[in-house]
């Protein structure tokens, strides 16, 4: 009996590292690779036209590199419930693969579809290849719950020793194995549809600062490793002006969308520290960005109410304000406050922000400043931001509202404050009514006297907004909502695991930056 594979991309958009494809390859006589993308969904969801851009430019490269082989990639329209009973019988399939997928709602979508796919007697094969251990083991060895700490998160994880060392590529001898006919008119039926296609208007859109794809992806993992100094020595990257810009060493939303193995990026890492470590042993720190992704997807792996505050188990329920007025304001970069009004004009025009960045507004919107639902703070970045996924968009909001995630002292970021202590590059690139400001009221423009301002042609209430809180009162207020309801915890429910952070918020409170 012939064995016809279809291979199911969803997130792993690469060639390297994919063990479900791998398995659509053995013994397969023929191998058929689709995406299955829902013109409905393109046009009515809150996901952005930088993430949408990113995504397609990714899929073109998957194709391409396909083509390379003998192959294309079948772009799909459609919901998979709907598409694969037609694919199933069109092309005679006889085993599904694809990556396994941790979060919720894509363990509910895939039970579905296996279930599915027996009824039409298709066997389906998956394969974890998006995380670097199995989620269920972590959270076995944690008496069956997820740790809930970083600090526990990484006794758990030096437990299980390394991961499993990522596979090679597709070669074009595999693929020759089980070649399929490609149609003359496949791009009539199974291309890679445009933005335009998909209803976003792309006049005077922003040119692409992340270029989608496992090729972009591998080279950027080429340049990344080539900072043996840093890995040497393993030293934090200094911060300055230049470390908002989007780097080209950059690979966070690559590894969201799968373009490159997280395994793969971990043992490139270990192979060259210990290279110039003459084969000592890492700390994990040096796996920090790949970790706390794990942590969070660990997190998230069983618990569908993960990007809710309400019935959500790990999850503070605070007494957020609703302010839609001011939660547009953040959202527009209008606050008035240069540093927060730059982070956010470069998140919407690029899709990228980094991580301290990332900090800085989350406690503006949430209890530093604004005192608005982390909720509505994740939903914008799930829009605009590339690397926004399920687990790690809400678990770094909950983090950094103090949600949950219990780990950090309490800490209130100054948006007069500029937190890269440099030459006032953001928000002369961000916001272009301040260019002319001198770089003593740049990051405070509100305190320039009236003759700078006109100097500067930029009159603040006029052609820039006045700082729409006053940050010394409105910090001070939140820090004593925070220590209260933590208080209230700890007192009416006798929760132990709170009272460090009282402490913290006592302590903290006479040492401010503001």
């Amino acid at each position: 009996m012939a064995v016809n594979s279809v291979h199911w991309f969803r997130k792993g958009l690469r060639l390297h590292d994919n063990a479900a494809l791998q398995e659509a390859l053995s013994g397969a006589d023929s191998v058929r690779c689709v995406y299955v993308l829902d013109p409905w969904f393109a046009g009515s969801a809150s996901v952005g036209v930088n993430r949408w851009r990113f995504l397609l430019e990714s899929l073109e490269d998957l194709d391409l590199s396909l083509r390379k082989l003998n192959s294309r990639l079948f772009v799909v329209r459609g919901q998979p419930a709907d598409v694969f009973p037609r694919l199933f019988k069109e092309w005679n399939v006889t085993r599904l693969t694809f990556e396994f997928d941790s979060e919720p709602f894509g363990k509910e979508r895939d039970a579905a579809i296996v279930k599915m796919a027996r009824e039409f007697g298709v066997e389906t094969i998956v394969k974890n290849s998006h995380t670097l251990y199995s989620l269920d083991r972590i959270i076995e060895l944690n008496n069956n719950s997820p740790p809930l700490t970083f600090k526990r998160f990484q006794a758990i994880v030096s437990r299980l020793g390394l991961p499993k060392k990522p596979l090679g590529t597709v070669t074009a001898e595999q693929m020759d194995r089980c070649r399929t006919d490609i149609s003359e008119n496949h791009d009539e039926h199974y291309r890679v549809p445009s933005l335009e296609e998909l209803g976003f208007k792309t006049h005077g859109i922003s040119p692409s600062t992340w270029k989608g794809g496992e090729t972009a992806a591998l080279e950027r993992l080429h340049k990344h490793l080539e900072r043996k100094a840093w890995v040497a020595n393993f030293e934090r990257p200094r911060i300055n002006a230049y470390s908002l810009m989007a780097s080209p060493t950059g690979l966070s939303p690559y590894l969201r969308f799968g373009c490159i193995s997280c395994r793969l990026f971990y043992y490139n890492l270990l192979e060259l520290y210990r290279q110039v470590r003459k084969n000592s042993s890492p700390p994990l720190s040096l796996f920090g960005q790949l970790l706390w992704r794990e942590f969070f997807y660990t997190a998230a792996t069983n618990n569908p109410k993960f990007d809710q505050m309400e019935g959500n188990p790990i999850c503070v329920q605070i007494p957020w304000d609703r302010n839609p007025e001011a939660l547009a304001k953040w959202a527009e970069g209008q606050t008035g406050y240069p540093w927060i009004d730059a982070i956010m004009t470069q998140l919407r025009q690029e899709g990228w922000i980094h991580h301290l960045a990332r900090h800085a507004v989350a406690c503006f919107l949430t209890r530093g400043d604004l005192w608005i639902s982390w909720e509505s703070g994740m939903r914008v970045f799930e829009e605009l931001l590339l690397d926004a996924d399920f687990s790690v968009n809400a678990g770094s909001w909950m983090w950094l509202s103090c949600s949950a995630f219990f780990q950090q002292f309490f800490h209130c970021y100054c948006p007069r404050v500029h937190t890269f202590k440099c030459a006032p590059f953001p928000p002369r690139r961000y916001i272009p009514k301040l260019k002319e400001y001198p770089n003593r009221y740049i990051y405070e423009p509100w305190n320039a006297p009236e003759a700078v301002q006109k100097a500067a042609n930029c009159i603040i209430g006029v052609d820039y907004p006045k700082p729409m809180v006053n940050h010394a009162e409105a910090s001070r207020l939140n820090i004593e909502r925070i220590k209260q309801i933590y208080q209230q915890l700890s007192h009416y429910k006798g929760l132990s695991k709170f009272l460090p952070l009282v402490n913290l918020l006592n302590l903290n409170q006479h040492h401010q930056h503001i």
